[in-house]
C-alpha cells in the first residue's frame, strides 16, 4: 500500500464518530500481508493521518454536537469539567498519552473532549505521541509473526473485528454517561447521578 493511500484509509476511518474497524486491527493486517515493508514509515504515516483524523471529529463534536444539539444546562455542565481541565494541561496531556498508549479507541475520548471547546493542539501532540509508539508495536509484531508463520488471517480479524463492536459501543455509552453525569455534584461530593433538565431545557 503506497503511502498516500494509507493516509487517506486511516484519515477516514478516524474521522468516523464510530464502528470503524481500530487503526491497530488495519495496520496489523498491514503488517501480515507484506512484511517487508517499512514499519516505522508506515507507523509514522498511520499515527498522523489518525490524529488528523480525531482533530476534524473534535471539531465536528464541538460545531454541530454542542453548538446544535446540546441543552443550555448540558453546556454548562460540561463547562464544570472543562473548567478544570483548563487548569490541569499536564494532566491533560499525561492522560491522553497514556490512553492513545493503549489498544482502545479514541473516537469517544475526542468526541467528549470535543464537546468542552477546549484547545486541541495539547492533546493532539500527546495522541500523535501515544499512536505512533502503539502502531510501531503492532506493526512491528505483525510483520515479525508474517515472518514466522502466516496465521489464519480470516479467524485473528474476526476476533479482533467483534472486540472492536463491544469496545466501541462501550465508549460511545461513556460519551453520553460524560454529557449526563451531574459534574457539580460528582466535584463536590462525589456523587454518582444524571443531570435534571427543566421541561423548556429538554426541548431546547
Amino acid at each position: 500500500m503506497n503511502t498516500v493511500a494509507l493516509f487517506a484509509i486511516i484519515f477516514v476511518l478516524n474521522s468516523l464518530p464510530a464502528f470503524a474497524p481500530p487503526t491497530w486491527i488495519v495496520l496489523s493486517a498491514i503488517g501480515l500481508s507484506s512484511p517487508d515493508e517499512n514499519p516505522w514509515l508506515t507507523a509514522l504515516v498511520a499515527a498522523t493521518a489518525a490524529t488528523a483524523g480525531r482533530l476534524v471529529l473534535a471539531k465536528l463534536a464541538c460545531s454541530i454536537v454542542r453548538q446544535r444539539w446540546l441543552s443550555a444546562r448540558t453546556k454548562e455542565n460540561i463547562d464544570l469539567v472543562k473548567d478544570r481541565l483548563a487548569t490541569r494541561p499536564t494532566m491533560t496531556f499525561g492522560g491522553f498519552l497514556a490512553y492513545t498508549c493503549s489498544p482502545f479507541p479514541s473516537n469517544a475520548l475526542f468526541i467528549a473532549y470535543g464537546l468542552t471547546s477546549l484547545p486541541l493542539a495539547p492533546v493532539a501532540l500527546a495522541s500523535f505521541i501515544g499512536r505512533f509508539v502503539t502502531y510501531s508495536v503492532w506493526t512491528v509484531m505483525a510483520m515479525e509473526v508474517a515472518h514466522q508463520a502466516m496465521p489464519d488471517q480470516g479467524s485473528v480479524f474476526a476476533y479482533l473485528g467483534g472486540y472492536g463492536v463491544l469496545t466501541q459501543a462501550f465508549m460511545l455509552a461513556m460519551v453520553f454517561l460524560f454529557a449526563k453525569l451531574d459534574w457539580r455534584a460528582w466535584f463536590a461530593s462525589k456523587t454518582l447521578q444524571l443531570v435534571k433538565h427543566t421541561k423548556m431545557e429538554v426541548g431546547s
